[in-house]
């Protein structure tokens, strides 16, 4: 069965930096687009990055957009996502997606279980 497994968060102070990781197994990783989301407590979950197939198109939100790097390793079926600047308002639960094609904004065939991002001020 699919599985994504996220990895990589913590606790960091406001103006540093983390990098998140996903581990994908069961599914062919390199026919698959890949998402970050995030949802901070009480609020819906977000996009946050999206990366083509073989990495040559991302795409991002425009609030993390010029601080946050979404890369893949197609070879390590591994999706990162490189988070510099960090503000106490990236604090959230990140999960990364898995899709052959991204038909919603909102939903994904595959989710990862989450990683904990806690930015302090």
């Amino acid at each position: 069965q699919v599985q994504l497994v996220e990895s990589g968060g913590g606790l960091v102070q406001a103006g540093g930096s983390l990098r998140v990781s996903c581990a994908a197994s069961g599914l062919t990783f390199s026919r698959y687009k890949m998402r970050w989301f995030r949802q901070a407590p009480g609020k819906e979950r977000l996009f946050v990055a999206g990366i083509t197939e073989n990495g040559d198109r991302t795409y991002y939100a425009d609030a993390v957009k010029g601080r946050f790097t979404i890369s893949r390793d197609n070879a390590l079926n591994t999706v990162y996502l490189q988070m510099n600047s960090l503000a106490p308002e990236d604090t959230a639960v990140y999960y990364c997606t898995a899709d052959l094609e991204w038909l919603s904004t909102h939903r994904a065939s595959y989710w990862g279980q989450g990683t904990q991002v806690t930015v302090s001020s």
